[in-house]
């Protein structure tokens, strides 16, 4: 369609994704401070937009649930649930704290799956088997192929600082192509390479995914509450091993 290009696209085992880039910008409105209590200035600015095309030969694919516009084409759809040996409260406090639902939608057969569009950007990336499994970022995680499994990494390293149940992070596992959603487009990640005696240190608020082979901490930049405090940081994420981290630099640029 000439409203729309291809800027991505990764195709393995039956499932091809493609991003597709609105041509023409969609305009928001933003909202600034103007220095008065309960006022704001808006002003409209330019967004891209972006949507996400799945097409299906015999494969099969796991999407978020309500993802959905539109699709087509001999497909077979049903709801899986995510690590279905756990019981009901397990499921639930993994999807209350990782920010991802407890269920995907599957769909299966030949034909073509149009998800709804978004402002973010999307990341199309493939995995080979278990030594590529990922960390991601609460709420990243969109689409894989039904090879991939999704699950829910607890760090033990903080476990009891929050309300006891540790911090979580969604994990992704397996063989084929997956997708995810960014702040940033893809060109304005960095990927650090994670070496062994070396440590790389990472504000959690511009962690995209990280190799889940890594030895990770997550705490203070500094120890000491009050040197903590005078660093101006909150909770870091500390990583060693050998690996790779991709970092959203410009992600919260105003």
């Amino acid at each position: 369609m000439a409203f729309r290009q291809v800027i991505q696209e990764e195709s393995r085992g039956g499932v091809t994704m493609r991003v597709h880039r609105y041509v023409e910008k969609k305009m928001v409105a933003r909202g600034l401070p103007t220095g008065v209590e309960g006022q704001l200035h808006y002003i409209a600015e330019p967004t891209e937009v972006h949507q996400l095309e799945i097409e299906l030969n015999n494969g099969a694919v796991l999407i978020q649930p309500g993802a959905l516009q539109y699709s087509y084409g001999n497909l077979t759809v049903d709801v899986i649930q995510h690590e279905a040996n756990k019981g009901f409260f397990a499921r639930a406090a993994a999807a209350a704290a990782t920010g991802e639902s407890a269920h995907a939608t599957r769909y299966s057969g030949s034909g073509t799956i149009w998800c709804e569009p978004v402002r973010r950007h999307f990341i199309l990336a493939t995995m080979d088997g278990p030594q590529d499994a990922l960390l991601l970022d609460d709420k990243a995680f969109y689409a894989c192929a039904a090879e991939i499994s999704l699950s829910t990494h607890m760090h033990s390293s903080i476990q009891g600082l929050f309300s006891g149940n540790g911090l979580a992070q969604p994990k992704i596992t397996g063989a084929g192509v997956f997708a995810v959603e960014s702040p940033v487009p893809v060109d304005e990640i960095d990927e650090v390479a994670v070496k062994h005696g070396q440590e790389v240190v990472v504000d959690g608020d511009f962690m995209l995914m990280y190799s889940a082979s890594l030895d990770v901490s997550i705490g203070p930049l500094v120890s000491g509450l009050r040197s903590a405090m005078r660093s101006g940081e909150g909770f870091v994420y500390k990583l060693r091993g050998q690996g790779s981290v991709w970092v959203t630099p410009s992600a919260r640029i105003a």
